[in-house]
């Protein structure tokens, strides 16, 4: 079974800098596709950005120019740096790891992190 756990949310104020971490541990085969998504109060979960194993890289048009994906394949983690935030960005992170064999795909959620930004 894979574990993932973020941390790294909090509260800041308008125009300021947040980081996630995310980190994959436990029975890892091969994990492709990384990403963060996020869900705020009485709306779906959306897409925030995506990594995959090869480092390419796509966001939500909401965040382009703002957030950063990246990732440490030696470690199973991937990182958010979101700047410039905006009310709007107010939401619980999740992350979402995708592991893909020929027969197989899994993805595994981490639990979320609060993100709040106050205007």
């Amino acid at each position: 079974q894979v574990r993932v756990m973020e941390s790294g949310g909090g509260l800041v104020q308008t125009g300021g800098s947040l980081r996630l971490s995310c980190t994959a541990s436990g029975r890892i085969f091969s994990i492709n596709a990384m990403g963060w998504y996020r869900q705020a109060p009485g709306k779906q979960r959306e897409l925030v950005a995506g990594i995959t194993s090869s480092g390419s890289t796509n966001y939500a048009d909401s965040v382009k120019g703002r957030f950063t994906i990246s990732r440490d394949n030696t470690d199973n983690t991937v990182y958010l740096q979101m700047n410039s935030l905006k009310p709007e960005d107010t939401a619980v992170y999740y992350c979402k790891v995708s592991e893909i064999t020929a027969t197989r795909w899994d993805d595994y959620w981490g639990r979320g992190t609060q993100v709040t930004v106050s205007s």
